[in-house]
């Protein structure tokens, strides 16, 4: 009885909800994962780095609380071991709630790894499966970049930092986009060593200019040494970085190397050939607005895609594709997507930057608020950061919003609420925020494109 309606292939953020959707609209569901419930984000991304963000935020906080008028008795320190076991409790609590849920819809899970057998039906392990409808959620795996020392042991990508039980003395970091900004957080604030080497013209490259450009500044405040425009070109013995920068060749030594250089799609087992699954040039797999491959009745959701790899871009779609999969006529729109970066402070972002607004032709109007007029900012310590707004300088719809701020994280949901509904700079500016609250910036950047901040000069 291995016939289905629906079937979905892992069971990340995107292929859990998918399964799940799917049997809440009726239809008998099958979901097949060869490893954790949770995929990449739940296992070996978000919640870990997060969880460990967390010690080390409150490590770093505490060493420097003097000027809060907390005076600390004696050394400070910590046990990166208890800290890591704790990461692993907090990961393990949550999968074990995800397979819960899996369950407790009616969807049938089954452990194996899924390979294409035709058009509609899957072999795992020794069994056949055949499905109306299939979703493939597989995700990626961290890249590693073509440079001689790449694969040595000691060089690690993101999935074996999040394994390690010790913390390394010192860390040079391949990479300045968000895994490696968010990496270099991590150890900086343990009071470790850290060197960023990123081959763009900055960090975070293609966020809003005046966020780079800041997180670049608060990063080496807390001594991590930043290079730009630098292109590696070997890794010796697993601890020797060799980078060309500024037509001079640089060396930089530290107790480990990090790659933090992105992500390929987990294609490969899938024997799309057998399907007739079309991937384009980069191995990401074409969809349609409903996440439709060229193959009707195959799906595909995720970083499999190929656009934007975020968890909840790939629940986003896996919603998309199973009320596809049920008669819903639902198309997938990416113009109100978040990003969140958790550094310190955080950096939230939804929409488009001044300058790609810019470059597609777009008139803007922008609104800018520093977050050193708000009082909940300066309430809890943090004075450096802002909030920007832009909105189109004809229709004033909102679509752009850029946070550096305590809270960014959690605030930029009202912006995406707001681009997605295709509101106002005007109605943003007339709703009520509370005070004081880091969110009262959003309202106050709102008011300056009209020039009518009142907490500006």
């Amino acid at each position: 009885m291995n016939n289905y309606q629906a079937a979905v292939i892992g069971g990340g953020p995107g292929g859990y909800i998918a399964a799940i959707r799917c049997a809440q609209q009726g239809l008998r569901t099958v979901l097949i994962e060869k490893e954790e419930l949770g995929g990449t984000c739940l296992n070996r991304g978000c919640i870990p780095t997060k969880t460990l963000l967390y010690s080390s935020d409150l490590f770093y906080d505490i060493q420097n609380c003097k000027s809060l008028g907390i005076e600390i008795k004696g050394d400070i320190d910590f046990k990166y071991k208890k800290i890591a076991k704790r990461k692993d409790k907090v990961v393990k609590q949550l999968r074990s709630g995800v397979e819960a849920l899996v369950t407790g819809h009616g969807v049938e899970l089954v452990r194996g790894e899924a390979a294409f057998t035709g058009p509609h039906s899957l072999k795992a392990g020794e069994e056949e499966y055949t499905a109306e409808k299939i979703i493939l959620a597989s995700g990626s795996t961290p890249a590693l970049i073509p440079i001689p020392g790449a694969d040595h042991e000691n060089v690690l990508n993101s999935d074996d930092v999040l394994g390690l039980e010790e913390c390394p003395e010192s860390v040079a970091i391949i990479g300045g986009g968000v895994i490696g900004v968010e990496f270099a957080t991590l150890f900086a604030n343990l009071g470790k060593k850290v060197t960023i080497i990123e081959m763009m013209p900055s960090i975070l490259y293609g966020m809003d200019s005046d966020i780079c450009s800041l997180m670049t500044t608060l990063l080496a405040e807390k001594n991590i040494d930043i290079h730009v425009n630098a292109a590696v070109c070997e890794i010796k013995n697993g601890s020797e970085v060799i980078f060309e920068k500024d037509s001079q060749l640089c060396q930089v030594s530290s107790e480990q190397v990090i790659l933090a250089v992105g992500r390929k799609p987990n294609t490969a087992s899938l024997n799309l050939k057998a399907a007739g699954v079309r991937c384009n040039e980069k191995g990401y797999i074409e969809t349609d607005a409903h996440m439709q491959t060229n193959v009707p009745g195959i799906y595909a959701i995720g970083d499999i895609t190929g656009t934007i790899q975020l968890a909840h871009t790939a629940t986003a779609q896996g919603i998309i594709a199973a009320g596809h999969c049920a008669g819903l006529d639902r198309t997938m729109d990416y113009s109100a997507v978040p990003g969140c970066i958790y550094t310190t402070p955080e950096i939230a972002s939804v929409g488009l930057t001044e300058e790609k607004a810019s470059a597609a032709g777009e008139p803007v109007k922008t609104g800018y608020f520093d977050i050193s007029g708000n009082g909940r900012c300066l309430a809890v310590n943090c004075s450096s950061g802002f909030v920007k707004i832009i909105c189109h300088a004809n229709t004033e719809q909102v679509i752009g919003c850029h946070i550096i701020a305590p809270h960014a994280t959690e605030m930029i949901g009202e912006a995406a609420l707001a681009i997605q509904n295709k509101l106002t700079i005007t109605q943003l500016a007339n709703t009520i925020h509370a005070h004081p609250t880091v969110s009262e910036s959003i309202m106050e950047a709102a008011h300056d494109v009209h020039g009518m901040c009142c907490h500006k000069l």
